[in-house]
């Protein structure tokens, strides 16, 4: 197995030489190196010591397609490792966890000279319909960002780039390519960009992929303030951006707002309206230049960082990918029958293996991410690896995608489940009930699965269901079950995972990264999703997944972060200080089970007295560990002040409000378990008050300078000493610039005490 490149440069480490080159190059060479040269590969000029390198899909594996070329993942690509998707790996709930994964990925990209892997994919789960949904990461920007941040570091301490997608607000597959998603300042920072930021700050990703959807209005590859305001400005980004494949609508627009590189090819189309655009002097050279020199850039460091015959451990990373799925797979629910809990499976037990899919394993899903396993574990052949000799009886029950019941194989799965003493029944989504490319029309398991778990919970009552299925689905049927595990989709060696999982040679820890409601009409996009006349309304505002439920207290089915173990933990000794830049948090954890297991800590922080709408809680820090039975340690956390601030519209800026923050650590945003209160100094009380013309009077009045003085006239006016609470609130509506007058302030006195 190859090491990690000796400090692999970055394409900003090339600015200079790449500068240098393009200031050779001829427009009609210049504007060549801003398109594709076809459908992976970036444009050469051979001659200028340019190369071509290679761009492939991820996020979980290499997708690097041989022969024909398509986007959805139709024709052949090399065999490869394919590790968890992006909706099991955020439930490990474990960034070092995830950057193995990344490091196995830059491994492989290294011995495919593929020299930037396409993900990860961060947006935010906003609906339950989600099509992508199995390719993103959570409902919380926290969680994402850290995540999305590890695998990131991972990949590119190889000297390997990364494309951080779909920048941004590319929340649904339905008119992904025309839709615009209005979404408001607050949501749009603190929800929808706050991961992309964080990774942007601290991965330093080598390109950021800008998405197919409008926003606001605006194409995202056609927005200045989304691709160089905010995100080289702002940001400082120091990369590439890189359009999603066939997403610009007008190459010259594109190019002036900030996306350097368009794919794939256009032929000559590109090309050629930038040069005329350069021509007529609609367009300035210096964007140009700019732009291919982050091209060749990108190429130089690709060059710099290769390795010439390096190869990668498969069946490691295989391994690998086992480890990775059961720290994937949550236990929604473990409850007892007859006094004691289903799992784990006893080997010797007479288990009935119901359903195609333990069989036939559902893993990833479909269209651009879709990974050509080199090999494919079942669950059905390691669960009869690890049980004793014919302890195992297996019936499919069903035909995946089948819109109706088979009557021979339910009757046979009933009749199999029914002399068994437990039976695992594997349910869940086909690959055309999800996918790249379309929303789901449903969140319900297909009829034929449900029915065949009516009739074996109806004849065994002591059952276990196991889910595979991209997105979250209704399970108010498959709760009648005593034990579902969660399993999302975990990849090529899910199988062993779950095996591992259900006969306990490895202990459940994987955790919600969304929300299960009990309906789908609970859920905070339900009225406002796919939205109508190209045009999708944010009308939940800040309030996604968690803090949805949490604000409006409605009863959930499993909560943000849930997740069950095979042993108990205890949090207790709750400890935060301010320490001017950061909280810092420290909480005792004990394991008080039989069992070995990962206690996964997760720390909330919210602010009730706040000036602007905000949910009762909100994850920013997560502590992981692993401990023996009566084993006991302290998470020792930190969150950065930065993490409190909410969007200031008014500001256009991020605020830190003085406050007393509640801090609660838990096992899930439904189960806390200690908390206590910090106060915390903010920005300084008069940061977030612009004090223009428009300003209220009682914005006024919260002013540490301007307050006092306009508090003194108002009274002197009313002929009081100070105002009461009932005239208080009676003025503080009014802008100051209506009641000016009544104070004797001129416009020119005014300005003076605004400013």
């Amino acid at each position: 197995m190859s090491s990690p490149t000796a400090q692999p440069s970055h394409p900003a480490d090339h600015e200079r030489q790449a500068a240098q080159i393009v200031a050779r190059l001829s427009t009609a060479d210049k504007a060549s190196l801003t398109t594709g040269a076809d459908f992976w590969h970036t444009a050469a000029i051979t001659d200028a010591g340019v190369a071509s390198v290679m761009l492939t899909d991820g996020p979980h594996g290499i997708r690097k397609q041989r022969g024909d070329v398509d986007a959805l993942g139709i024709n052949d690509s090399v065999p490869a490792v394919c590790f968890p998707p992006a909706v099991a790996m955020a439930s490990s709930f474990d960034p070092e966890l995830i950057e193995r994964v990344g490091d196995a990925l830059g491994r492989e990209c290294l011995a495919e000279d593929v020299s930037v892997i396409l993900g990860p994919g961060v947006n935010i789960k906003r609906s339950l319909l989600g099509g992508r949904n199995f390719e993103y990461l959570s409902e919380d920007p926290h969680l994402t960002g850290r995540i999305g941040a590890a695998l990131i570091r991972g990949i590119q301490q190889h000297g390997v780039g990364t494309s951080v997608k779909h920048f941004a607000v590319n929340n649904q597959e339905h008119e992904r390519l025309r839709v615009s998603a209005d979404v408001d300042p607050r949501p749009l920072h603190e929800i929808y960009l706050r991961a992309f930021e964080h990774i942007v700050a601290t991965a330093r990703p080598w390109t950021v992929m800008a998405s197919y959807n409008k926003i606001n209005g605006v194409y995202a590859t056609e927005s200045s303030w989304l691709l160089t305001e905010t995100l080289r400005r702002r940001w400082g980004f120091d990369g590439l951006v890189v359009s999603d494949w066939m997403a610009v609508d007008n190459r010259v627009a594109a190019l002036a707002a900030g996306v350097d590189l368009e794919m794939p090819s256009s032929g000559d189309l590109g090309p050629a309206a930038v040069r005329e655009a350069i021509a007529d002097g609609d367009l300035s050279s210096e964007v140009l230049d700019d732009a291919a020199s982050r091209v060749v850039a990108l190429a130089l460091a690709a060059e710099a960082n290769r390795v010439s015959g390096a190869t990668y451990d498969r069946e490691a990373h295989h391994r690998l990918a086992r480890e990775v799925a059961r720290r994937c797979a949550v236990l929604l629910k473990n409850d007892p029958v007859g006094g004691e809990a289903l799992l784990p499976l006893g080997h010797g037990a007479r288990v009935a293996v119901i359903g195609e899919f333990a069989r036939t394993p559902r893993f990833q899903g479909g269209g651009s991410s879709k990974i050509n396993p080199f090999r494919l574990d079942a669950a059905l052949d390691e669960m009869q690896a690890i049980a004793d000799d014919g302890a195992i009886s297996f019936a499919p029950g069903f035909v995946v995608g089948a819109t109706e019941s088979d009557p021979d194989l339910h009757d046979t799965a009933v009749a199999t489940a029914a002399g068994a003493e437990i039976a695992v029944v594997f349910l869940g989504l086909g690959d055309d009930d999800e996918s790249e490319g379309f929303d789901r029309s449903s969140w319900t398991l297909p009829e034929p699965q449900l029915a065949l778990l009516r009739a074996v919970l109806a004849v065994n009552p002591r059952t276990v269901v196991v889910l595979s299925n991209g997105g979250v689905v209704d399970l108010a049927e498959i709760d009648e079950a005593p034990a579902v595990l969660e399993s999302w989709l975990l990849g090529q060696a899910g199988g062993g995972a779950v095996a591992e999982l259900l006969y306990g040679l490895a202990d459940p820890s994987g955790r919600l990264a969304e929300t299960i409601p009990h309906r789908i009409e609970d859920s905070p996009a339900f009225l406002d999703f796919p939205g109508e006349q190209l045009h999708v309304r944010y009308g939940e505002g800040v309030f996604v997944g968690y803090r949805w439920y949490d604000a409006r207290r409605i009863p959930v089915r499993y909560p943000f972060g849930h997740g069950l173990s095979y042993t108990t933990f205890d949090f207790g000794d709750l400890e935060v200080s301010a320490t001017g830049d950061a909280l810092r948090v420290q909480v005792r954890v004990t394991n008080t089970g039989r069992r070995a297991g990962r206690a996964v800590g997760q720390v909330y922080v919210g602010l009730d007295s706040s000036r602007v709408a905000r949910p009762p809680r909100e994850l920013k820090a997560i502590g992981v560990a692993d401990l023996e039975p009566g084993g006991t340690t302290v998470l020792d956390l930190d969150i950065p002040e930065s993490e409190l601030a909410y969007w200031d519209r008014d500001l256009d800026d991020w605020v830190v409000e003085a406050g007393r923050y509640r801090v609660e650590v838990g096992a899930s945003s439904r189960d806390i378990r200690v908390r206590t209160t910090v106060d915390v100094d903010g920005d300084g009380a008069g940061r977030a008050i612009r004090l223009g013309r428009s300003a209220t009077v009682g914005e006024v009045l919260e002013h540490p300078t301007a307050g006092p003085v306009v508090r003194s006239a108002v009274a002197a006016t009313m002929g009081v000493e100070d105002l009461d609470p009932t005239m208080l609130m009676l003025v503080s509506s009014f802008p100051i610039r209506r009641v000016a007058p009544m104070l004797g302030l001129d416009d020119e006195r005014l300005r003076d005490l605004l400013n």
